[in-house]
């Protein structure tokens, strides 16, 4: 039985890779499982894991959720219990997943230090359970390369067996450095690339109710939409003789802006927008609900300022469910099509 530990920075797509991984490996004849240690409630009322919930559907696992995610993270997790038993724990979870499974793939948390205090960091984790990992990054600039080899060599000074390198949902116009001068890099230093997998909307983007989830507020019209992709974000602050110039440059976008901005929101859904999400808890104008109904355009009212919008969905990403078949037959493309997986299979054998 092998262990595969799918680990990275918060966004990458950690989700995503493990789905399509799970299917392949099914597809290749292995008996899979899937472990989660360290998992991260919904904002639901049944805060469960959705990571969990959506692996032990697709992989068919008749198991409870609290078996696959022994333990939840929360920012103040040192008090109370802290870390009583909390590695035995998480090890006798793991031994009633493994039982019975050829290969059991591990999704790492939301971030890799979380749990240190207890032991139950990504790193510490992949060692304790000996699992080959896979490092999934997405790399936005010569900066996040920086983390990229910084993770390569603190795995290995670890002693972790790292597998390889996966860049996860990389902007097209990136894709030619990735190949040309980041991967040459890492092979220089002795790390390999096992996948270079471009952005897809489909996969990728948020949707509407997803940046709802995260911001709560008020829904005044397109309740109906709100399976809208978003896939970019833009701050109204221009004026309104820029506003329809600007707002054209970009497609399927959320358009953040103060509910007493109504030129430039109106400006907004003269383009195509997927949501309007209008800060300050100020009503907008009769017009705007008006022309959103029109459009179809969600139109979201929040009580935060800008910033704190802005920042409340700086880390969104999307979250796949269940039911969202696009989303789980992407994964599996991704894998087959912009991953080594016949090395990774190999590997795992």
């Amino acid at each position: 039985m092998r262990n595969l530990y799918i680990m990275g920075t918060p966004a990458s797509g950690k989700t995503a890779l493990a789905l399509g991984l799970a299917q392949k490996l099914q597809k290749e004849g292995f008996r899979v499982a899937y472990f989660k240690p360290i998992g991260s409630p919904s904002r639901g009322a049944e805060r469960v894991d959705e990571d969990a919930v959506l692996m032990r559907e697709v992989l068919g696992m008749d198991v409870p959720l609290e078996l696959i995610v022994p333990r939840m993270i929360g920012p103040s997790y040192l008090s109370g219990n802290g870390c009583k038993d909390a590695l035995s724990k998480v090890r006798a979870a793991y031994e009633q997943i493994s039982a019975g499974a050829d290969v059991v793939i591990i999704g790492g948390a939301a971030y890799p230090y979380a749990y240190a205090a207890c032991g139950l960091d990504d790193i510490t984790l992949a060692r304790q359970l000996d699992a080959q990992v896979l490092l999934v990054l997405n790399v936005e600039n010569d900066f996040g390369f920086d983390q990229v080899l910084f993770f390569n060599r603190s795995l290995t000074a670890a002693g972790v067996n790292l597998l390889g390198n996966v860049f996860n949902n990389i902007p097209r116009p990136l894709l030619a450095k990735i190949e040309g001068i980041y991967r040459p890099i890492l092979e220089e230093n002795g790390y390999r690339t096992l996948g270079v997998i471009p952005r897809r909307p489909e996969i990728a983007s948020p949707t509407v109710e997803e940046y709802y989830e995260v911001l709560g507020g008020e829904i005044v019209t397109g309740s109906e939409n709100l399976k809208r992709l978003v896939e970019d974000v833009v701050v109204g602050a221009m004026t309104a003789e820029s506003a329809l110039t600007y707002f054209r440059r970009t497609a399927d976008k959320a358009v953040i802006l103060g509910g007493d901005r109504a030129d430039v929101a109106l400006a907004a859904l003269e383009t195509s927008t997927s949501v309007l999400i209008l800060t300050g808890g100020l009503y907008p104008d009769v017009k705007v609900i008006a022309r959103a109904q029109e459009k179809g355009v969600p139109l979201i009212l929040v009580h935060y300022d800008t910033y704190t919008t802005i920042e409340k969905i700086s880390h969104l990403s999307r979250r796949l469910k269940p039911g969202d078949t696009t989303g789980i037959k992407v994964a599996l493309e991704n894998v087959e099509q912009y991953c080594q997986w016949e090395a990774i299979v190999e590997a795992l054998r």
